[in-house]
Order: C-alpha cells, then sequence, then structure tokens
C-alpha cells in the first residue's frame, strides 16, 4: 500500500511557530507555555523530556475531553515521532508514551463518543465539545501518517503502541483502505501479547469491522469484553444531560 500521506504532516518547527498558542484554550487557561513544553519533548536529557512530556500532554487532556490546543499538539507529537530522539530511552521510550496519548485522545474523538456527546449534552456544551472533537477528527489523516511507519519499528512495544493508536484514527473514512494492514497486525499482537488493554483495543476493532475473533482471544477475555460492551450500550443509552460544561 502506498505511504498514506493523505494529508500532508507539517514539519513540527513549522507547526510550533506557525500556531498562535497563546489564543488557544487548555486544560487550564491558554496555551502560552506549550511552545516550550512541546520543544522539550526533544530534548536530550531524559528527565528534562520526560517532564516536557508531562507539562505538554498534561495541559491538553483532562477527563476525556478535547481542547482547543489539543490538535495542534496532535499534530506536533505525530510530526516528531519519527525523530530520533523520541526513540530513547528512559524508563519507556518517549515515543511509547507519545503513541499511548495519540491513542487516548483518537477514542476520546472516535464515533461513538461523537454520538454520546450529539445525545447527551445540552446545546451549548453540545456546540463547543463537538467542535473540538470535529477538529481533532479532521487531522486524523494527518496524525495517521505519522504513526503508521511505526507499525514496522524494531521494538515490539512501540509497534503495538503504534497499532493501538492507528486504530481509532482508521474511523476516518479515506483510512478505511488501510484496515486491513492493520488486522494483519492485530493478529501479530493477538499471538504474542499480554498487555490486556491492548487486546481488548484489538480484539474490539476486529470484531467491529466484520472480523471473526474466534479462537483469538480467551474465555476471560471474551466475557470481561461482553461486560465492557454492556456498560458502553448502557452509557450509549442514557439520555441524561450534564451538569457542567466541559472539563468534567
Amino acid at each position: 500500500m502506498t505511504n498514506p500521506r493523505l494529508h500532508e504532516l507539517p514539519h513540527h518547527q513549522a507547526l510550533l511557530d506557525g500556531t498562535d498558542w497563546a489564543s488557544l484554550a487548555t486544560v487550564r487557561g491558554t496555551g502560552e507555555s506549550l511552545p516550550a513544553a512541546l520543544k522539550g519533548l526533544l530534548s536530550s536529557d531524559p528527565v528534562a523530556r520526560s517532564a516536557a512530556t508531562r507539562m505538554a500532554l498534561g495541559a491538553v487532556t483532562h477527563q476525556n475531553t478535547i481542547y482547543e490546543a489539543t490538535v495542534p499538539v496532535a499534530l506536533y507529537v505525530a510530526a516528531i515521532l519519527g525523530h530520533p530522539v523520541a526513540g530513547m530511552a528512559a524508563h519507556r521510550p518517549t515515543l511509547v508514551v507519545l503513541l499511548e496519548w495519540l491513542s487516548d485522545t483518537a477514542y476520546d474523538a472516535d464515533d461513538a463518543c461523537v454520538a454520546i456527546a450529539e445525545r447527551c449534552c445540552d446545546e451549548g456544551c453540545r456546540d463547543e465539545c463537538c467542535r473540538q472533537m470535529r477538529e481533532f477528527r479532521d487531522v486524523r489523516p494527518a496524525v495517521f501518517s505519522g504513526v503508521h511507519p511505526l507499525l514496522g519499528h524494531d521494538d515490539a512495544d512501540v509497534r503495538d503502541a503504534a497499532l493501538v493508536a492507528a486504530i481509532p484514527l482508521a474511523e476516518h473514512p479515506v483510512l478505511t483502505p488501510y484496515r486491513t494492514e492493520l488486522v494483519d497486525h492485530a493478529r501479530r499482537l493477538l499471538a504474542t501479547s499480554t498487555h490486556r488493554r491492548r487486546r481488548y483495543r484489538v480484539l474490539d476493532a476486529m470484531k467491529a469491522w466484520g472480523h471473526d475473533t474466534g479462537g483469538l482471544e480467551s474465555a476471560d477475555e471474551a466475557e470481561a469484553r461482553g461486560l465492557r460492551a454492556r456498560r458502553m450500550a448502557e452509557r450509549h443509552s442514557w439520555t441524561g444531560g450534564y451538569c457542567e460544561d466541559p472539563p468534567f
């Protein structure tokens, strides 16, 4: 399959310099401190890099909420995934941490979350929540183009984290052709990994995409996934409203 640069991913420095960070909402306040934190993601000092990761990602991550600054941060993160420093190990490679953040963010803006927001939030809250989700969803092909090369990474932890990040991104219509490739990687993960959360993500995706998961999961996993599915169904059927604007 051809390189999936369906929406070109800008260079990370261009994103850093070309974004009006101070005008973008974050968890608390605006993003004027984000450029320094994002630069720190490429520090050669592992302690500084770890601190920068907490600062940069924590500023745009709170209780499954997408903020104005989340999209440019996600694009910046995707743009540095191929940078040599991102793969340098401290306790865990920064690369894995960044991929897991992209994965969680993509799941926070997936089809199911949008459906819940549209149905359950009051009008003012819904408009804001869905606007931020839509902005993230629009750049999924660009983010995917940064994640995709890591599906073949030498390190199994990186490969698996990249797969779990790619799965929710592949809900975007233009990325549908890549699902066959992702399923091949999913079968490899299920044959080699005992990481429960990653296995659940992969099994859920395979089932949603119409693939037989028989023989790929244990009885305990099947039971646990069934319980999760029932809880999600209850969540999806809820018709109440939130009592406050996000972050909740």
